[in-house]
Protein backbone atom coordinates (compact mmCIF):
# COMPACT_ATOMS: atom_id res chain seq x y z
CA UNK A 1 0.00 0.00 0.00
CA UNK A 2 1.21 3.76 -0.61
CA UNK A 3 2.47 5.57 1.89
CA UNK A 4 -0.54 7.79 3.04
CA UNK A 5 1.90 10.55 3.94
CA UNK A 6 2.43 10.82 0.44
CA UNK A 7 0.10 13.05 -1.16
CA UNK A 8 -0.70 12.87 -5.27
CA UNK A 9 -0.44 15.98 -6.89
CA UNK A 10 -3.55 16.60 -9.47
CA UNK A 11 -3.31 18.89 -12.25
CA UNK A 12 -6.05 20.99 -13.02
CA UNK A 13 -6.10 22.44 -16.86
CA UNK A 14 -5.76 24.96 -18.19
CA UNK A 15 -4.95 28.55 -18.07
CA UNK A 16 -8.01 30.17 -20.07
CA UNK A 17 -10.45 32.29 -18.45
CA UNK A 18 -13.29 30.71 -19.30
CA UNK A 19 -13.34 28.20 -17.03
CA UNK A 20 -11.54 29.92 -14.19
CA UNK A 21 -14.55 29.80 -11.75
CA UNK A 22 -14.98 25.56 -12.07
CA UNK A 23 -10.93 25.31 -11.76
CA UNK A 24 -11.49 27.26 -8.54
CA UNK A 25 -14.15 25.30 -7.52
CA UNK A 26 -12.35 22.41 -7.89
CA UNK A 27 -9.41 23.13 -5.77
CA UNK A 28 -11.46 24.59 -2.72
CA UNK A 29 -13.78 21.20 -3.07
CA UNK A 30 -10.49 18.72 -2.51
CA UNK A 31 -9.24 21.13 -0.06
CA UNK A 32 -12.18 21.33 1.95
CA UNK A 33 -12.92 17.43 1.98
CA UNK A 34 -11.84 15.79 5.10
CA UNK A 35 -11.01 12.61 2.74
CA UNK A 36 -9.46 14.35 -0.10
CA UNK A 37 -6.83 16.56 1.22
CA UNK A 38 -5.37 13.86 3.20
CA UNK A 39 -4.78 12.48 -0.58
CA UNK A 40 -4.53 15.38 -2.70
CA UNK A 41 -2.60 18.69 -3.39
CA UNK A 42 -3.90 20.58 -6.41
CA UNK A 43 -2.18 22.76 -8.68
CA UNK A 44 -3.28 25.49 -10.76
CA UNK A 45 -1.35 27.53 -13.08
CA UNK A 46 -2.65 31.45 -11.53
CA UNK A 47 -1.47 29.91 -8.48
CA UNK A 48 2.06 30.42 -9.57
CA UNK A 49 4.40 33.16 -8.29
CA UNK A 50 6.14 35.82 -10.73
CA UNK A 51 9.14 33.88 -12.54
CA UNK A 52 11.76 34.38 -15.24
CA UNK A 53 10.94 31.16 -16.61
CA UNK A 54 8.56 30.57 -20.28
CA UNK A 55 4.88 29.91 -19.06
CA UNK A 56 4.47 26.92 -21.01
CA UNK A 57 7.94 25.14 -19.53
CA UNK A 58 6.38 25.88 -15.55
CA UNK A 59 3.16 24.11 -16.62
CA UNK A 60 4.68 21.05 -18.42
CA UNK A 61 6.64 20.86 -15.79
CA UNK A 62 4.27 20.30 -13.63
CA UNK A 63 1.89 18.13 -15.76
CA UNK A 64 5.08 15.72 -15.84
CA UNK A 65 5.39 16.21 -12.15
CA UNK A 66 1.57 15.55 -11.71
CA UNK A 67 -0.11 12.04 -10.73
CA UNK A 68 -3.53 12.90 -12.99
CA UNK A 69 -4.75 15.46 -14.93
CA UNK A 70 -8.02 17.11 -14.99
CA UNK A 71 -8.40 18.52 -17.81
CA UNK A 72 -11.53 20.78 -18.54
CA UNK A 73 -12.50 21.58 -21.93
CA UNK A 74 -14.87 24.13 -23.04
CA UNK A 75 -16.01 25.93 -25.98
CA UNK A 76 -12.52 27.71 -26.12
CA UNK A 77 -9.46 26.31 -28.06
CA UNK A 78 -7.06 29.30 -27.15
CA UNK A 79 -4.29 30.79 -28.35
CA UNK A 80 -1.84 28.86 -30.76
CA UNK A 81 1.75 28.72 -30.25
CA UNK A 82 4.63 28.05 -32.47
CA UNK A 83 3.24 24.82 -32.88
CA UNK A 84 0.09 25.29 -33.42
CA UNK A 85 -1.44 23.74 -30.29
CA UNK A 86 -2.83 25.69 -27.90
CA UNK A 87 -2.09 25.82 -24.18
CA UNK A 88 -5.04 22.95 -23.31
CA UNK A 89 -4.01 20.69 -25.71
CA UNK A 90 -0.31 20.72 -25.21
CA UNK A 91 -1.09 20.17 -21.73
CA UNK A 92 -3.33 17.10 -23.19
CA UNK A 93 -0.64 15.47 -24.89
CA UNK A 94 2.29 16.03 -22.15
CA UNK A 95 -0.24 14.23 -19.73
CA UNK A 96 -0.80 11.59 -22.57
CA UNK A 97 3.14 10.92 -23.44
CA UNK A 98 4.03 10.90 -19.61
CA UNK A 99 1.70 8.12 -18.87
CA UNK A 100 -0.62 10.14 -16.72
CA UNK A 101 -3.70 9.12 -14.92
CA UNK A 102 -6.47 11.64 -17.12
CA UNK A 103 -9.50 12.29 -16.31
CA UNK A 104 -11.33 14.86 -18.92
CA UNK A 105 -14.80 17.19 -18.42
CA UNK A 106 -16.63 18.82 -21.39
CA UNK A 107 -18.73 21.57 -20.10
CA UNK A 108 -21.98 21.40 -21.76
CA UNK A 109 -23.95 19.11 -24.12
CA UNK A 110 -24.41 21.19 -27.44
CA UNK A 111 -20.97 21.26 -29.48
CA UNK A 112 -22.27 23.74 -32.18
CA UNK A 113 -21.12 26.75 -30.77
CA UNK A 114 -17.86 25.00 -30.05
CA UNK A 115 -14.45 25.76 -31.88
CA UNK A 116 -13.54 23.27 -34.08
CA UNK A 117 -9.71 22.39 -32.99
CA UNK A 118 -11.69 22.15 -29.51
CA UNK A 119 -14.05 19.62 -30.89
CA UNK A 120 -11.51 18.00 -32.06
CA UNK A 121 -9.20 17.72 -29.05
CA UNK A 122 -12.77 16.12 -27.56
CA UNK A 123 -12.94 13.76 -29.87
CA UNK A 124 -9.49 12.50 -29.82
CA UNK A 125 -9.50 12.45 -25.61
CA UNK A 126 -12.95 10.63 -26.17
CA UNK A 127 -11.17 7.75 -28.61
CA UNK A 128 -8.45 7.21 -25.83
CA UNK A 129 -10.23 7.62 -22.73
CA UNK A 130 -13.85 8.12 -20.79
CA UNK A 131 -14.85 11.56 -20.83
CA UNK A 132 -17.65 12.87 -18.70
CA UNK A 133 -19.61 15.99 -19.56
CA UNK A 134 -21.06 18.50 -17.43
CA UNK A 135 -23.41 21.10 -16.84
CA UNK A 136 -22.75 23.12 -13.51
CA UNK A 137 -20.42 23.04 -10.86
CA UNK A 138 -21.88 20.90 -8.49
CA UNK A 139 -22.19 17.90 -11.08
CA UNK A 140 -18.65 18.77 -12.15
CA UNK A 141 -17.25 18.36 -8.36
CA UNK A 142 -19.71 15.11 -7.72
CA UNK A 143 -17.98 13.77 -10.82
CA UNK A 144 -14.65 14.08 -10.00
CA UNK A 145 -15.06 13.18 -6.62
CA UNK A 146 -16.31 9.68 -7.78
CA UNK A 147 -13.35 9.48 -9.63
CA UNK A 148 -10.82 10.41 -7.38
CA UNK A 149 -12.50 8.07 -4.36
CA UNK A 150 -11.70 4.73 -7.46
CA UNK A 151 -8.27 6.07 -7.69
CA UNK A 152 -7.48 6.41 -4.19
CA UNK A 153 -9.28 2.13 -4.22
CA UNK A 154 -6.90 1.49 -7.15
CA UNK A 155 -3.96 2.65 -5.51
CA UNK A 156 -4.81 1.24 -2.48
CA UNK A 157 -4.52 4.16 -0.18
CA UNK A 158 -8.09 3.10 1.10
CA UNK A 159 -9.58 -0.33 0.68
CA UNK A 160 -13.01 -1.49 0.16
CA UNK A 161 -13.97 -5.06 -1.35
CA UNK A 162 -16.83 -5.05 -4.52
CA UNK A 163 -19.80 -4.47 -3.63
CA UNK A 164 -21.19 -7.89 -4.46
CA UNK A 165 -18.97 -9.82 -2.28
CA UNK A 166 -20.23 -7.68 0.97
CA UNK A 167 -22.94 -9.35 2.97
CA UNK A 168 -26.44 -8.35 2.24
CA UNK A 169 -27.98 -6.25 5.51
CA UNK A 170 -30.81 -7.89 6.57
CA UNK A 171 -30.53 -11.43 4.36
CA UNK A 172 -29.97 -14.77 6.15
CA UNK A 173 -29.56 -17.94 3.93
CA UNK A 174 -32.72 -18.68 4.50
CA UNK A 175 -33.93 -15.87 2.00
CA UNK A 176 -31.59 -17.93 -0.35
CA UNK A 177 -33.72 -20.69 -2.48
CA UNK A 178 -32.28 -23.85 -2.64
CA UNK A 179 -34.15 -25.13 -5.38
CA UNK A 180 -32.63 -21.96 -7.36
CA UNK A 181 -29.35 -23.22 -6.64
CA UNK A 182 -29.73 -27.10 -7.24
CA UNK A 183 -31.28 -26.03 -10.90
CA UNK A 184 -28.11 -23.65 -10.99
CA UNK A 185 -25.55 -26.76 -10.17
CA UNK A 186 -27.17 -28.73 -12.78
CA UNK A 187 -26.73 -26.43 -15.62
CA UNK A 188 -23.29 -25.28 -14.76
CA UNK A 189 -22.44 -28.76 -14.73
CA UNK A 190 -24.36 -29.47 -17.74
CA UNK A 191 -22.60 -26.19 -19.85
CA UNK A 192 -19.07 -26.21 -18.34
CA UNK A 193 -18.65 -29.30 -16.38
CA UNK A 194 -18.93 -27.88 -13.09
CA UNK A 195 -17.68 -29.68 -10.04
CA UNK A 196 -20.58 -29.62 -7.94
CA UNK A 197 -23.73 -31.46 -8.40
CA UNK A 198 -27.20 -30.02 -7.95
CA UNK A 199 -27.51 -32.61 -4.67
CA UNK A 200 -24.81 -30.35 -3.28
CA UNK A 201 -25.73 -29.02 0.10
CA UNK A 202 -26.25 -24.88 -0.32
CA UNK A 203 -24.03 -23.48 1.83
CA UNK A 204 -21.23 -25.64 0.41
CA UNK A 205 -22.45 -24.60 -2.94
CA UNK A 206 -22.16 -20.91 -1.84
CA UNK A 207 -18.77 -21.15 0.15
CA UNK A 208 -17.40 -22.70 -2.68
CA UNK A 209 -18.42 -19.82 -5.32
CA UNK A 210 -16.99 -17.62 -2.83
CA UNK A 211 -21.07 -15.74 -2.25
CA UNK A 212 -21.21 -16.46 1.73
CA UNK A 213 -19.46 -13.07 3.68
CA UNK A 214 -18.94 -14.03 7.59
CA UNK A 215 -21.46 -16.83 7.27
CA UNK A 216 -24.91 -14.21 5.56
CA UNK A 217 -25.49 -13.97 1.96
CA UNK A 218 -23.31 -12.02 0.03
CA UNK A 219 -25.09 -9.24 -2.47
CA UNK A 220 -24.20 -11.42 -5.52
CA UNK A 221 -25.86 -14.45 -3.47
CA UNK A 222 -28.93 -12.30 -3.06
CA UNK A 223 -28.90 -11.23 -6.48
CA UNK A 224 -28.13 -14.96 -8.04
CA UNK A 225 -30.47 -16.72 -5.78
CA UNK A 226 -32.91 -15.45 -3.31
CA UNK A 227 -36.27 -16.23 -3.31
CA UNK A 228 -36.67 -12.53 -3.56
CA UNK A 229 -34.04 -10.30 -4.26
CA UNK A 230 -35.70 -6.92 -5.02
CA UNK A 231 -36.80 -7.30 -1.02
CA UNK A 232 -33.15 -6.58 -0.17
CA UNK A 233 -32.00 -4.66 -3.61
CA UNK A 234 -35.03 -3.01 -4.86
CA UNK A 235 -33.22 -1.12 -7.74
CA UNK A 236 -32.24 -4.32 -9.22
CA UNK A 237 -35.41 -4.81 -11.30
CA UNK A 238 -35.32 -4.50 -14.92
CA UNK A 239 -37.85 -2.30 -16.60
CA UNK A 240 -38.74 -2.77 -20.54
CA UNK A 241 -40.61 -0.94 -22.35
CA UNK A 242 -41.59 -0.17 -26.39
CA UNK A 243 -42.38 2.52 -28.31
CA UNK A 244 -43.66 2.70 -31.61
CA UNK A 245 -41.74 5.67 -32.86
CA UNK A 246 -38.52 6.63 -32.26
CA UNK A 247 -38.53 8.96 -29.44
CA UNK A 248 -39.79 8.44 -26.01
CA UNK A 249 -42.97 9.53 -25.96
CA UNK A 250 -45.96 8.97 -23.91
CA UNK A 251 -48.38 6.86 -23.94
CA UNK A 252 -46.22 3.59 -23.75
CA UNK A 253 -47.90 0.78 -25.89
CA UNK A 254 -45.97 -1.59 -23.68
CA UNK A 255 -44.31 -1.49 -20.01
CA UNK A 256 -43.25 -3.84 -17.79
CA UNK A 257 -41.19 -4.12 -14.75
CA UNK A 258 -39.57 -7.32 -13.70
CA UNK A 259 -38.25 -8.97 -10.27
CA UNK A 260 -36.99 -11.81 -9.62
CA UNK A 261 -32.77 -13.70 -9.40
CA UNK A 262 -30.20 -12.21 -12.36
CA UNK A 263 -31.22 -15.72 -14.24
CA UNK A 264 -34.98 -14.75 -14.53
CA UNK A 265 -34.12 -10.75 -15.24
CA UNK A 266 -32.11 -12.04 -18.27
CA UNK A 267 -34.64 -14.52 -19.93
CA UNK A 268 -37.86 -11.94 -18.86
CA UNK A 269 -36.25 -8.66 -20.89
CA UNK A 270 -35.21 -10.90 -23.43
CA UNK A 271 -38.33 -12.39 -24.04
CA UNK A 272 -40.14 -9.01 -24.18
CA UNK A 273 -37.70 -7.84 -26.67
CA UNK A 274 -37.95 -10.91 -29.03
CA UNK A 275 -41.91 -11.14 -28.49
CA UNK A 276 -41.94 -7.30 -30.64
CA UNK A 277 -39.53 -7.83 -32.79
CA UNK A 278 -40.51 -8.54 -36.39
CA UNK A 279 -40.15 -12.48 -38.02
CA UNK A 280 -39.24 -14.55 -41.12
CA UNK A 281 -40.65 -17.93 -40.69
CA UNK A 282 -39.41 -20.15 -43.54
CA UNK A 283 -40.56 -23.58 -45.24
CA UNK A 284 -40.05 -26.65 -44.36
CA UNK A 285 -37.98 -27.29 -47.30
CA UNK A 286 -34.41 -28.77 -45.04
CA UNK A 287 -36.57 -29.61 -42.06
CA UNK A 288 -39.31 -30.81 -40.29
CA UNK A 289 -39.01 -27.33 -38.50
CA UNK A 290 -39.94 -24.31 -40.18
CA UNK A 291 -36.59 -21.87 -39.20
CA UNK A 292 -37.61 -18.63 -37.62
CA UNK A 293 -35.06 -15.74 -38.78
CA UNK A 294 -35.62 -13.02 -35.98
CA UNK A 295 -34.44 -9.25 -37.18
CA UNK A 296 -32.22 -8.69 -35.21
CA UNK A 297 -30.63 -11.81 -33.61
CA UNK A 298 -31.49 -13.33 -30.39
CA UNK A 299 -27.73 -13.52 -29.16
CA UNK A 300 -27.02 -10.10 -30.13
CA UNK A 301 -30.08 -9.03 -27.98
CA UNK A 302 -29.32 -11.67 -25.16
CA UNK A 303 -25.61 -9.88 -25.17
CA UNK A 304 -26.69 -6.08 -24.76
CA UNK A 305 -29.26 -7.56 -21.56
CA UNK A 306 -27.07 -9.59 -19.97
CA UNK A 307 -23.91 -7.05 -19.99
CA UNK A 308 -25.97 -4.16 -18.48
CA UNK A 309 -27.55 -6.99 -16.07
CA UNK A 310 -24.20 -8.32 -15.43
CA UNK A 311 -21.88 -5.21 -15.41
CA UNK A 312 -24.38 -2.73 -13.35
CA UNK A 313 -23.78 -0.61 -10.73
CA UNK A 314 -25.84 -2.18 -8.24
CA UNK A 315 -25.10 0.73 -5.91
CA UNK A 316 -27.14 3.22 -7.88
CA UNK A 317 -30.52 3.75 -7.37
CA UNK A 318 -31.40 3.86 -10.81
CA UNK A 319 -32.84 0.20 -12.81
CA UNK A 320 -31.84 -1.43 -16.09
CA UNK A 321 -33.80 -0.20 -19.09
CA UNK A 322 -34.54 -1.83 -22.04
CA UNK A 323 -36.17 0.43 -24.84
CA UNK A 324 -37.20 -0.90 -27.97
CA UNK A 325 -37.55 2.10 -30.59
CA UNK A 326 -39.49 1.46 -34.71
CA UNK A 327 -35.15 1.99 -35.44
CA UNK A 328 -33.54 -0.09 -32.38
CA UNK A 329 -32.94 -1.37 -29.34
CA UNK A 330 -31.25 0.56 -26.33
CA UNK A 331 -30.16 -0.99 -22.92
CA UNK A 332 -28.98 1.13 -20.35
CA UNK A 333 -28.13 0.16 -17.27
CA UNK A 334 -26.06 1.70 -14.10
CA UNK A 335 -22.19 2.92 -14.57
CA UNK A 336 -19.42 3.14 -16.85
CA UNK A 337 -16.65 1.21 -18.59
CA UNK A 338 -13.88 0.83 -15.77
CA UNK A 339 -10.89 3.07 -16.13
CA UNK A 340 -8.70 0.32 -18.59
CA UNK A 341 -11.50 0.34 -21.17
CA UNK A 342 -12.43 2.65 -23.94
CA UNK A 343 -15.61 2.82 -26.51
CA UNK A 344 -12.57 2.47 -29.06
CA UNK A 345 -11.17 -0.40 -27.36
CA UNK A 346 -14.42 -2.71 -26.93
CA UNK A 347 -14.46 -2.76 -30.66
CA UNK A 348 -11.32 -5.11 -30.69
CA UNK A 349 -10.05 -7.91 -28.48
CA UNK A 350 -10.03 -7.03 -24.79
CA UNK A 351 -9.77 -8.38 -21.17
CA UNK A 352 -12.98 -9.42 -19.75
CA UNK A 353 -13.17 -6.80 -16.64
CA UNK A 354 -16.55 -7.62 -14.54
CA UNK A 355 -17.55 -4.64 -12.62
CA UNK A 356 -19.45 -7.49 -10.09
CA UNK A 357 -17.00 -10.47 -10.78
CA UNK A 358 -19.12 -12.62 -8.33
CA UNK A 359 -22.18 -12.34 -10.44
CA UNK A 360 -20.18 -12.58 -13.35
CA UNK A 361 -18.79 -16.16 -12.48
CA UNK A 362 -22.06 -17.97 -12.25
CA UNK A 363 -23.18 -16.68 -15.35
CA UNK A 364 -19.74 -17.57 -16.97
CA UNK A 365 -20.65 -20.96 -15.64
CA UNK A 366 -23.83 -21.09 -17.28
CA UNK A 367 -22.70 -20.27 -20.45
CA UNK A 368 -24.34 -16.63 -20.45
CA UNK A 369 -21.01 -14.73 -20.52
CA UNK A 370 -17.68 -15.48 -21.66
CA UNK A 371 -14.74 -14.84 -19.94
CA UNK A 372 -12.10 -13.74 -22.43
CA UNK A 373 -14.11 -10.44 -23.13
CA UNK A 374 -15.94 -11.56 -26.60
CA UNK A 375 -19.00 -11.13 -25.96
CA UNK A 376 -19.48 -7.60 -27.51
CA UNK A 377 -17.14 -8.93 -30.48
CA UNK A 378 -19.76 -11.66 -30.55
CA UNK A 379 -22.81 -9.21 -30.69
CA UNK A 380 -20.74 -6.71 -33.21
CA UNK A 381 -20.39 -9.90 -35.39
CA UNK A 382 -24.11 -11.50 -35.26
CA UNK A 383 -25.24 -7.85 -36.07
CA UNK A 384 -22.78 -7.42 -38.95
CA UNK A 385 -23.77 -10.78 -40.45
CA UNK A 386 -27.35 -10.10 -40.51
CA UNK A 387 -26.66 -6.82 -42.47
CA UNK A 388 -27.53 -4.40 -39.30
CA UNK A 389 -25.31 -1.73 -38.43
CA UNK A 390 -22.72 -1.97 -36.09
CA UNK A 391 -24.26 -1.85 -32.32
CA UNK A 392 -23.09 1.53 -30.45
CA UNK A 393 -21.97 2.53 -27.38
CA UNK A 394 -22.36 5.72 -25.50
CA UNK A 395 -22.33 7.13 -21.54
CA UNK A 396 -24.82 9.28 -21.08
CA UNK A 397 -24.61 10.79 -17.35
CA UNK A 398 -24.47 8.02 -14.92
CA UNK A 399 -26.13 5.57 -17.64
CA UNK A 400 -23.75 2.77 -19.87
CA UNK A 401 -25.99 2.28 -23.35
CA UNK A 402 -26.07 0.33 -25.95
CA UNK A 403 -27.84 0.44 -29.39
CA UNK A 404 -28.44 -2.23 -31.44
CA UNK A 405 -30.18 -1.15 -34.73
CA UNK A 406 -33.04 -3.09 -36.43
CA UNK A 407 -32.96 -3.36 -40.15
CA UNK A 408 -34.30 0.05 -42.04
CA UNK A 409 -37.59 -1.09 -43.25
CA UNK A 410 -38.43 -1.95 -39.89
CA UNK A 411 -39.57 1.09 -38.58
CA UNK A 412 -42.42 1.41 -41.42
CA UNK A 413 -43.14 -2.41 -41.01
CA UNK A 414 -43.22 -1.68 -37.42
CA UNK A 415 -46.03 1.02 -37.78
CA UNK A 416 -48.16 -0.50 -40.25
CA UNK A 417 -48.28 -4.32 -40.04
CA UNK A 418 -50.85 -6.66 -37.82
CA UNK A 419 -50.46 -10.02 -36.73
CA UNK A 420 -50.49 -12.81 -39.82
CA UNK A 421 -47.83 -14.33 -41.91
CA UNK A 422 -50.05 -13.60 -45.17
CA UNK A 423 -50.25 -9.86 -45.03
CA UNK A 424 -47.36 -8.37 -47.36
CA UNK A 425 -45.69 -5.77 -45.06
CA UNK A 426 -42.41 -5.73 -43.52
CA UNK A 427 -42.18 -8.88 -45.93
CA UNK A 428 -38.09 -9.77 -46.18
CA UNK A 429 -36.51 -10.81 -48.92
CA UNK A 430 -34.70 -14.13 -49.16
CA UNK A 431 -32.60 -15.57 -52.36
CA UNK A 432 -34.54 -17.31 -54.99
CA UNK A 433 -35.99 -20.54 -53.81
CA UNK A 434 -35.90 -20.04 -50.34
CA UNK A 435 -39.29 -19.29 -49.93
CA UNK A 436 -40.54 -17.46 -47.13
CA UNK A 437 -43.29 -15.84 -44.74
CA UNK A 438 -43.36 -12.99 -42.67
CA UNK A 439 -44.97 -12.96 -39.56
CA UNK A 440 -45.39 -9.93 -38.03
CA UNK A 441 -45.72 -9.01 -34.29
CA UNK A 442 -48.60 -8.15 -32.32
CA UNK A 443 -47.88 -6.74 -28.69
CA UNK A 444 -51.12 -8.92 -27.39
CA UNK A 445 -49.28 -12.54 -26.42
CA UNK A 446 -52.65 -14.92 -26.21
CA UNK A 447 -52.52 -13.41 -30.54
CA UNK A 448 -48.85 -14.08 -31.21
CA UNK A 449 -49.78 -17.77 -29.56
CA UNK A 450 -52.77 -18.02 -31.97
CA UNK A 451 -51.28 -16.94 -35.10
CA UNK A 452 -48.18 -19.21 -33.93
CA UNK A 453 -50.88 -22.22 -34.14
CA UNK A 454 -51.76 -21.54 -38.07
CA UNK A 455 -49.84 -23.52 -39.62
CA UNK A 456 -51.03 -26.42 -37.16
CA UNK A 457 -50.94 -28.31 -33.76
CA UNK A 458 -47.51 -27.63 -31.54
CA UNK A 459 -45.42 -28.97 -28.64
CA UNK A 460 -45.11 -26.25 -25.77
CA UNK A 461 -41.51 -25.91 -26.41
CA UNK A 462 -42.08 -26.02 -30.33
CA UNK A 463 -44.25 -22.75 -29.33
CA UNK A 464 -41.77 -21.22 -27.09
CA UNK A 465 -39.06 -21.41 -29.57
CA UNK A 466 -41.15 -20.14 -32.45
CA UNK A 467 -42.09 -17.40 -30.21
CA UNK A 468 -38.37 -16.76 -28.93
CA UNK A 469 -39.45 -17.09 -25.05
CA UNK A 470 -37.06 -19.11 -23.00
CA UNK A 471 -38.83 -18.74 -19.89
CA UNK A 472 -41.31 -21.15 -19.25
CA UNK A 473 -43.48 -19.46 -16.39
CA UNK A 474 -43.78 -16.50 -18.25
CA UNK A 475 -44.99 -18.45 -21.74
CA UNK A 476 -47.30 -20.21 -19.14
CA UNK A 477 -48.88 -17.65 -17.21
CA UNK A 478 -48.83 -14.72 -20.30
CA UNK A 479 -49.42 -17.05 -23.64
CA UNK A 480 -50.69 -20.73 -23.53
CA UNK A 481 -53.14 -20.55 -19.74
CA UNK A 482 -55.08 -17.74 -20.76
CA UNK A 483 -55.16 -19.25 -24.39
CA UNK A 484 -56.50 -22.17 -23.04
CA UNK A 485 -59.25 -20.72 -20.49
CA UNK A 486 -60.39 -18.35 -23.30
CA UNK A 487 -61.40 -21.48 -25.31
CA UNK A 488 -59.07 -20.10 -28.36
CA UNK A 489 -56.71 -23.36 -28.63
CA UNK A 490 -56.99 -26.67 -26.96
CA UNK A 491 -54.61 -30.16 -26.35
CA UNK A 492 -54.55 -32.59 -29.13
CA UNK A 493 -54.53 -34.94 -25.80
CA UNK A 494 -56.82 -33.65 -23.33
CA UNK A 495 -57.08 -36.88 -21.24
CA UNK A 496 -53.23 -36.99 -20.83
CA UNK A 497 -52.38 -32.83 -19.72
CA UNK A 498 -48.86 -33.91 -18.91
CA UNK A 499 -48.05 -36.24 -22.04
CA UNK A 500 -44.79 -35.82 -23.74
CA UNK A 501 -46.57 -36.21 -26.94
CA UNK A 502 -49.09 -33.13 -26.04
CA UNK A 503 -49.59 -30.78 -28.42
CA UNK A 504 -51.86 -27.53 -28.58
CA UNK A 505 -53.82 -27.01 -31.78
CA UNK A 506 -56.79 -24.14 -32.55
CA UNK A 507 -60.21 -24.40 -32.05
CA UNK A 508 -62.83 -22.85 -34.16
CA UNK A 509 -63.19 -19.95 -31.57
CA UNK A 510 -59.36 -19.11 -32.02
CA UNK A 511 -59.76 -19.07 -36.21
CA UNK A 512 -62.64 -16.91 -35.95
CA UNK A 513 -60.40 -14.28 -33.75
CA UNK A 514 -57.83 -14.47 -36.27
CA UNK A 515 -60.24 -14.13 -39.14
CA UNK A 516 -61.68 -10.89 -37.46
CA UNK A 517 -57.95 -9.72 -36.72
CA UNK A 518 -57.15 -10.07 -40.76
CA UNK A 519 -60.56 -8.25 -41.63
CA UNK A 520 -60.06 -5.13 -38.95
CA UNK A 521 -56.71 -4.92 -39.71
CA UNK A 522 -56.38 -4.17 -36.21
CA UNK A 523 -55.82 -6.38 -32.43
CA UNK A 524 -59.07 -7.42 -30.87
CA UNK A 525 -60.00 -7.77 -27.70
CA UNK A 526 -59.84 -10.68 -26.38
CA UNK A 527 -63.03 -11.22 -23.69
CA UNK A 528 -62.08 -11.65 -19.95
CA UNK A 529 -58.47 -11.28 -20.67
CA UNK A 530 -58.08 -7.18 -21.11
Amino acid sequence: MRDQNIKLKIFISSAQKELAAERQALKAFIEGDALLRRFFDVFLFEDLPATSRRADDVYLDEVDRCNIYVGLFGDVYGMEGPDGLSPTEREYECATAHGKHRLIYVKGSDDANRHPRMQALIRKAGEQIIRRRFSSIPELTAALYASLVEELIRSGAIHTGPFDAAACRGSTLADISSDKVAAFLARAQQARGYALGPSTPMRDALIHLSLLADDLPSHAAVLLFATQPQRFLLSSEVKCLHFHGTEVRKPIPSYQVYKGDVFELVDHAVDFVMGKLNRTVGTRALSNEAPVTYEIPRDAVAEAIVNAIAHRDYTSNASVQVMLFSDRLEVWNPGALPPSLTFASLRRPHASVPHNPLIAEPLFLTRLVERAGTGILDMMNLCREAGLKEPEFRQDGGQFVQTLWRPPTSGCAQAVATLLPSRPQGKVARPTGSATQTTTQSDDPVLRLLAALKGGALSSGRLRQNLALTHRPTFRENYLHPALKAGYIEMTLPDKPTSRLQKYQLTDKGHALLDTSVKKGSKPKVPGLW
